[in-house]
């Protein structure tokens, strides 16, 4: 019996003795070298205590742009001829990523592929065929589906507006786009509700003071031969200026061009608005109407 009680003991000394061993071992190589035998033992290098730091960011490594990346992708499928996909992936980047490097580039092409379709009597989308009833006229027709002219002309291919007959076709497309202006960016830019259409830049602007933001609408749509109006449907108006005159304001939106005045020198401060380009106006004038909502927004927060 007494024989056990010693083993026992032994035992329970040798437990213990591991016990303590372990924790300096542990204390040694996780929080501080304990030297002598342990020093010899489990030899640590450097510093072992924990780091109370993360290193500080490389300003030299490249920002990762994932607008960039979708963008490459989408030329990649326009160049195989998926345009379908290549359009979704640009929209992406216009409206996911729009502080991307590639943003304003995506918003480009977008743009000029949704003008294609949209002036294209080819691509039916947003458009419907016209039978022409008795006694109908193009300016009873262009009522009828919120249109213009201009836009029926260019959709048919008419240079003039001509006698119309029962039972003929006509393509019409409502014109029902919103104006969007950003003086601050100085960009002018349509939309379809919420889908983005296509930008188009400011030249030159004037807001005669006006500072907050305005929603307004387009209250007539003009083309003027020198100071001759000239209206839709005739030969003259195709060359002529066009001005969109906004509701309530002095505020027009209309072609920056140079002016002469009798001392044969250049004006080009075409008045309070927002002028574009010649080119540019002809193409708002095939979209756009009276009535059609403008949202000017404010110069400053």
């Amino acid at each position: 019996m007494r024989l056990w009680t010693l083993v026992k003991l032994v035992a329970g000394a040798a437990v213990f003795g591991v016990s303590v061993f372990t924790v300096m071992l542990v204390w040694h190589v996780r929080k501080e070298p304990l030297g002598g035998f342990f020093a010899q033992w489990v030899p640590v290098v450097g510093d072992a205590k924990p780091v109370e730091s993360l290193p500080q960011a490389n300003s030299a490594l490249p920002e990762i742009d994932p607008g960039a990346k979708v963008f490459q992708r989408a030329m990649e499928m326009i160049a195989v001829g998926d345009l379908a996909g290549a359009r979704e992936r640009l929209r992406t980047v216009v409206s996911i990523y729009p502080r991307s490097k590639a943003a304003p580039e995506a918003r480009r092409i977008v743009g000029e592929m949704n003008l294609d379709d949209l002036l294209s009597a080819a691509r039916m989308e947003g458009k419907t065929i016209h039978v022409v009833g008795g006694g109908e006229s193009f300016l009873g027709i262009a009522a009828k589906h919120n249109t213009t002219l201009d836009c029926i002309m260019h959709l048919n291919g008419l240079l003039e507006l001509k006698g119309l007959h029962p039972g003929e076709e006509l393509v019409v497309m409502p014109l029902d786009l919103r104006v969007m202006i950003e003086p601050g960016r100085k960009v002018l830019s349509l939309w379809d509700g919420g889908r983005f259409v296509k930008d188009y830049p400011l030249l030159s602007l004037d807001l005669a003071g006006l500072k907050g933001g305005v929603r307004t609408r387009i209250a007539s749509k003009s083309g003027f031969v020198g100071e001759r109006r000239v209206s839709p449907g005739v030969r003259a108006y195709r060359g002529a200026s066009k001005v969109f005159a906004l509701e309530a304001s002095s505020l027009q939106i209309r072609a920056l061009a140079p002016v002469r005045d009798a001392d044969n020198v250049a004006d080009l401060s075409p008045g309070a608005g927002f002028h574009l380009s010649v080119e540019d106006i002809e193409e708002l004038a095939l979209l756009l109407r009276p009535g059609n909502e403008v949202e000017i927004r404010a110069t400053s927060p």
